[in-house]
């Protein structure tokens, strides 16, 4: 396959290496291009647009910050549209609310381009396994066209519904996200200010029916104050506004969904913003003196 990728963070970067590696002809572009550049000796092309990048693919995977984001690389100037040939598909990997998304793949579609909201489960070291969980919403005709693609990096691929639904289902996968790093980390604050060891609280909790992966591989690491980024805070809380905006839109009211946007932009207020997610545990040690 031909495969275009926009956007090569963190994420963007760690989907590029796994379809290289699983023998993809992969086209890239970054704005920045400094961070594309390590992908060039691993075999990609690095383009000058995203025009250029759908010009040369069959598919286009889209790994933005955000709706605008995505906006930009799609319709901008030397945008994919710019770039259009027959059977192109555009793959929208960024999580952006079900509303935009939608909006977004009829603007796709006036241009006679088929795009698919793809969302993923998973950060990049599971990207590079080829072990996300990747949720898919649009023509089933185009996801199966392209499933070799999904399943070089997903573990496992569901087709969730029509066109804004993997979106809308990525969101409340990360409401659940956000919530229990909250859990944990408040866990592991009680037992240390009670003179506990936070280790040993993982420890009982990973010993019973309450453990998670979260508390199995990234307890540990919180504990001991190390929040080396695989989904930076600040992008979790760009999410958690995408939520409550969702919710409001469907009528849905989920305030624990509200509270948890207001301590990650208290977080990010502070200064955390650039650590990952779990990292709001070191937010609730500050305030907590």
């Amino acid at each position: 396959m031909k495969v275009g990728l926009i956007g090569t963070g963190l994420l963007g970067a760690a989907v590029a290496t796994r379809l290289l590696k699983c023998g993809h002809t992969l086209t890239i572009y970054n704005r920045t291009r400094s961070k594309a550049e390590p992908l060039k000796n691993l075999g990609a092309e690095i383009a000058g647009s995203p025009k250029e990048v759908a010009a040369r693919s069959d598919i286009v995977i889209i790994i933005v910050k955000d709706a605008a984001a995505v906006e930009s690389v799609a319709f901008g100037k030397n945008g994919i549209v710019d770039g259009i040939h027959e059977g192109l598909v555009v793959a929208d990997m960024s999580t952006i609310s079900p509303i935009a998304s939608k909006k977004t793949s009829e603007r796709f579609l006036e241009n006679r381009i088929i795009m698919l909201d793809t969302p993923v489960m998973g950060g990049p070291a599971l990207a590079e396994k080829g072990g996300l969980v990747v949720m898919v919403g649009g023509e089933k005709k185009s996801y199966e066209r392209f499933r070799q693609v999904f399943e070089a990096i997903g573990e496992k691929t569901f087709l969730i519904g029509p066109n804004g639904s993997a979106h809308a289902m990525k969101l409340a996968m990360n409401l659940q996200i956000s919530v229990l790093a909250l859990s944990i980390s408040e866990g592991l604050l009680l037992a240390k200010k009670s003179g506990l060891d936070p280790l040993l609280f993982l420890e009982v909790l990973n010993s019973t029916y309450f453990k998670t992966g979260m508390s199995q591989n990234k307890g540990p690491k919180m504990a001991r104050g190390v929040f080396e980024p695989s989904f930076f805070l600040e992008v979790m809380y760009k999410d958690l506004e995408e939520i409550e905006n969702t919710a409001k839109a469907y009528g849905a009211n989920l305030p624990l969904a509200r509270l948890a946007r207001e301590l990650y932009q208290n977080a990010v207020n502070a200064g955390f913003g650039k650590i990952d997610y779990t990292g709001i545990l070191a937010y609730l040690e500050k305030i907590s003196g």
